[in-house]
């Protein structure tokens, strides 16, 4: 297992916790959109709650840089942000558009990641659960990449 950061104090604070609970996990500091991994490299990849703090261009920087690193029938699994359930989860989510940016936020609530997933190339692409919370809708998603 391998882990990803671009924050050093965040991937302290996850070293730590990981030495406590004997966790064998590589922890490395990097950027999603330039992932230091060769090709092929990985069967799946998790994004928790990142593609909301990312623009679109970075957003599709990641996608393309998680497609590559996924071996050919390799999954990515998202849990992130999606399309407001109703009226007042929308109205909720302003506090996190108002704390992250409206511009990177804003293709979360439109309900555009599956779109983005499948233009570099995923296949299978599907919204598995949404949950409505306080300040928004969770979804999470799941995509393959081709065989």
């Amino acid at each position: 297992m391998v882990g990803l950061d671009g924050d050093s104090k965040v991937l302290a604070i996850a070293r730590a916790k990981a030495a406590k609970a004997g966790s064998d996990v590589t922890l490395d500091h990097g950027m999603a959109f330039e992932l230091p991994y060769p090709d092929s490299s990985f069967d799946r990849v998790l994004s928790s709650l990142l593609f909301h703090h990312l623009t679109r261009e970075n957003k599709g920087r990641a996608l393309e840089e998680t497609f590559r690193v996924l071996r050919p029938g390799g999954e990515l699994h998202v849990a992130d942000w999606g399309k407001a359930q109703n009226t007042l989860v929308r109205a909720a989510f302003l506090l996190v558009q108002l704390l992250d940016g409206f511009k990177t936020t804003a293709d979360n609530v439109l309900g555009l990641l599956p779109e983005f997933f499948r233009a570099v190339g995923f296949q299978e692409v599907e919204e598995t659960a949404r949950y409505m919370t306080v300040v928004g809708t969770l979804s999470l998603y799941r995509a393959r990449k081709p065989r």
